[in-house]
């Protein structure tokens, strides 16, 4: 029998819920890997085996890598949304939470609520790494900022396709795999790493229409010029699409297996 909660009890609940997967991220070091190396990694790969091919050295290739890296690491931590998900529903818990007297939703509200904790933690990794290794941002700190929230609310939509993946897929490590290549794909056809130019005629269509290139091209605008640009507002839209469209399907999905 559903219980009913009232307007404080839900924003009580889903606060406990996100507290709960901030514990289980922070102490769970494969929840970390995604949020904390992987940008560390592909940040150091990247910039110091092609910076010299592409750009002629390393420092003057990283305007261009920051925000490709940003934005993959970004993706890549919200696609763990879906996975963990499915770990939690396979390992029983959310059994567990249909029992206590608490909101219906609040597993997943909590759930998507801190993956923007995760997201955040990838894009602060992603530019620390690459001040690091001498990248200095010509903008100032508020632009760079609202780069790096345009990127984290970007990723958190995503979020909502990949809870609803999880809901759906039975097996935790599929959902990873798929996830993975899907990225990896869509990141290496667009303008992450190397100027659209270079590639063969036939792909840049494809590269130039890819919403990573789209993102990845916005948030270098932001941080190139210092302003907002008409991109980044149409990136920013998409964002607020795709959460109305696929919040509400996830949540119906989430309801009827509950």
């Amino acid at each position: 029998m559903k219980l009913s909660v009232t307007k404080n009890q839900v924003i009580s609940n889903v606060l406990t819920m996100t507290y709960r997967n901030l514990l289980k991220t922070l102490h769970n070091p494969d929840n970390l890997s995604d949020v904390i190396i992987q940008p560390v990694i592909f940040t150091l790969l990247f910039g110091y085996l092609f910076g010299g091919v592409i750009a002629g050295s390393v420092h003057a290739y990283l305007p261009m890598l920051v925000s490709g890296i940003l934005v993959q690491s970004i993706l890549n931590a919200a696609s763990g949304s879906g996975q963990q998900l499915r770990e939690d529903i396979n390992g029983g818990i959310f059994d567990r939470f249909k029992v206590l007297p608490i909101s219906p939703i609040a597993p997943l509200a909590g759930q998507l609520l801190g993956d923007i904790f995760r997201l955040l933690i990838s894009g602060v990794m992603t530019l620390t790494t690459s001040f690091l290794m001498g990248w200095r941002p010509s903008v100032n700190i508020f632009m760079l900022g609202i780069a790096t929230l345009l990127a984290i609310f970007i990723g958190w939509s995503i979020s909502w396709v990949f809870a609803l993946v999880g809901l759906l897929v039975k097996k935790a490590e599929l959902i990873g795999s798929l996830s993975m290549i899907i990225i990896l794909v869509m990141t290496f056809l667009s303008n992450a790493f190397i100027p659209i130019k270079t590639l063969p005629t036939f792909l840049q269509p494809v590269v130039r229409i890819n919403p990573v290139s789209l993102t990845i091209t916005a948030i270098r605008t932001i941080l190139k010029t210092g302003n907002w640009s008409n991109n980044a507002t149409m990136v920013f839209i998409s964002g607020v699409i795709i959460i109305m469209f696929f919040m509400p399907i996830t949540v119906f999905v989430y309801q009827r297996r509950s």
